[in-house]
């Protein structure tokens, strides 16, 4: 009898640290998690975008910003985007401007901040990104314009310098 209840005794206090040890005090640590990356190619526009989709892990204060810096694959200065965190938003999408000469199997850093209102540094966020595709199966130039997708009539060649190339 006494076996059983120092095993029950036992069991119990497994059970209650394990609980007490997933619980995380929602005060401290990250407030946003990457969840998601991609270049992403759109032939029809002869464009290539980084897109990083982040998930809330706690409210952050209000007028936070997420600036966030792309490696510029043509060489020169990063890419460099700002924007504001809506208290209600619990997924944040960030795009680069559009990029040229992303290389297959290369990596390209890209380092997040986020900001509160005066400025402080809450949180910093530094990834590298892969693409499995080459930006050499692109066109050069949009393959359609207009709002319904009319045919591009300028067919000449765009002039696109890549380094290394």
């Amino acid at each position: 009898m006494a076996y059983r209840v120092r095993s029950a005794g036992l069991l119990l206090s497994i059970i209650i640290v394990l609980a007490l040890g997933a619980c995380r005090d929602p005060g401290q640590g990250d407030y946003l998690n990457v969840s998601g990356k991609i270049f992403v190619f759109n032939y029809r526009i002869a464009q290539a975008t980084y897109v990083l989709t982040l998930s809330k892990v706690r409210p952050l204060p209000n007028d936070s910003v997420l600036e966030a810096t792309f490696e510029n694959p043509a060489g020169g200065d990063p890419f460099i985007v700002r924007q504001k965190i809506w208290p209600t938003m619990t997924k944040v999408t960030v795009e680069s401007p559009p990029v040229k000469c992303v290389k297959a199997n290369r990596e390209y850093r890209v380092s997040m901040r986020v900001i509160d209102a005066s400025g402080q540094l809450l949180q910093t966020i530094e990834r590298k990104m892969i693409s499995d595709v080459d930006q050499s199966v692109m066109p050069d130039k949009p393959l359609v314009v207009g709002p319904f997708y009319d045919a591009n009539p300028d067919k000449s060649p765009a002039a696109v310098v890549c380094p290394g190339t």
